[in-house]
């Protein structure tokens, strides 16, 4: 990561760039495994969750506590070397995880559909931790099959692809969710929800398992080492300094994002918008506007700078917070939706794909899984931990103030990007 750039780097720059990044086999596999990824993130500590709660009248604080349980996705890296370390006894050393992670989710999701959080909630947030569970870990495993069944140059392109079957999956368990509810309720939402999960199971099962021959086996390594080992070669690799500027950068980089996401659904009900409204605009065409966003981002990665591409991904995430004041002080119109939504969305599509070829760079494939689950983790543990707390935020101030907060947190990320500017190399971006 820290080495000079490739003296090839000419032959994966510009249009000839970009036809070979998105001619990479296992799109349509990483498409499919995008969509298993990007379910259960509405369902388990996002809108969907939170505007079922909200639709069933629990307080906006309750709700941003109950987000806490689907934590397990900011803390997969504790459990990322176990998966870098055993192959389960069938399919292969990703394939076996991907599967069991799949049914576990799949099963999860069908239970938190017939519990409910009505009858009995500490149950419900059990069931909803364990299927944040399961969704964390199909993640780390995802990650790690992206980042090694292709070389680094191609990973944006792969994460293109992924993106591309994360948002329809968004447009699944945020649009289609709500008109479920809407015209029968949250328990066939659900339902629905836990079937569409059958697709990336078939994915997994007939997938390639990538070449044992791209990375170290470290099945041989003790289970200690597992543990230890990532972190230790990241940090050699790097030096302390740089390492920990990059892990804070990583951590930064879409807070502005991560900490609105709790409160979107009760916000868009508060503003006067049905739940069918949400569906069309936020979970329908704003994911298309996304999808958007993400291949812009896969394009100009391939034929631009990364780091260039850091920059204008970071300003751009910032920015489209403050989109959310034009709904705050124009309550129920649908021009301010549709506009606000167009700016969130095309956003966090161009920055997501900035954001994992970035972190797809900064890994040894030797402990893929683990320093992926690491960096992602960090990605999300910001904002994941302040949107817990956003529902307390809005409550003292107003939606209004939330957002410029939100905004104005973009702050500390450029000055550090302005540090590490000259102190990394990023080999072929």
């Amino acid at each position: 990561m820290t080495s000079s750039p490739d003296s090839n780097e000419n032959n994966y720059k510009g249009w000839s760039g970009i036809k070979r990044a998105f001619a990479t086999p296992s799109a349509l596999t990483l498409f499919c495994f995008g969509v298993g990824s990007g379910l259960p993130f509405l369902l388990v500590g996002g809108m969907t969750l939170s505007t079922w709660l909200r639709d069933v009248g629990f307080e906006l604080s309750v709700i941003g506590l109950i987000s806490f349980a689907g934590f397990f996705y900011v803390l997969k890296f504790l459990w990322a070397p176990l998966i870098d370390r055993y192959s389960l006894p069938f399919l292969g050393r990703r394939k076996g995880w991907l599967v069991v992670s799949l049914i576990v989710l799949i099963v999860s999701l069908v239970a938190i559909a017939l519990q409910g959080p009505t009858s009995s909630l500490s149950f419900f947030i059990v069931l909803v931790g364990l299927a944040a569970f399961a969704g964390a870990t199909l993640d780390t495993v995802i990650d790690a099959y992206r980042i090694e069944i292709a070389p680094i140059e191609f990973q944006a392109a792969l994460a293109s692809t992924y993106i591309l079957g994360y948002r329809i999956a968004l447009i699944l368990s945020g649009a289609v969710a709500f008109y479920i509810a809407e015209l029968f309720s949250w328990t066939s939402a659900y339902l629905a929800m836990a079937l569409f999960l059958v697709i990336p199971l078939i994915a997994a099962i007939t997938c390639k398992e990538p070449d044992a021959g791209r990375a170290l086996e470290v099945r041989d390594v003790h289970v200690i080492d597992a543990f230890i080992k990532p972190f230790q070669e990241f940090f050699s690799r790097n030096g302390i300094m740089l390492a920990l500027a990059l892990l804070l950068f990583v951590g930064l980089f879409k807070l502005p994002d991560q900490m609105i996401g709790v409160m979107a659904g009760p916000f868009y009900l508060d503003s006067g918008y049905t739940k069918a409204d949400i569906a069309t605009v936020s979970k329908l065409f704003g994911v298309w506007v996304g999808i958007a966003g993400a291949f812009l981002g896969g394009i100009c990665i391939a034929a631009f700078s990364m780091r260039s591409m850091l920059v204008v991904a970071t300003i751009i995430v910032s920015l489209s917070n403050i989109a959310y004041l034009l709904m705050a002080n124009n309550p129920g119109q649908e021009w301010a939706f549709f506009a606000t939504i167009s700016a969130d969305n095309i956003s966090q599509g161009f920055a997501g794909v900035v954001l994992v070829a970035f972190m797809s760079s900064l890994t040894n494939q030797n402990f893929t899984a683990t320093q992926y689950a690491l960096l992602a983790s960090l990605a999300n543990l910001p904002g994941k931990f302040i949107g817990g707390l956003s529902g307390y935020i809005v409550e003292a101030t107003s939606y209004s103030w939330f957002y410029i907060f939100s905004s104005l947190s973009v702050i500390p990320t450029l000055l550090l990007l302005a540090w590490l500017w000259k102190k990394i190399h990023i080999e072929n971006k």
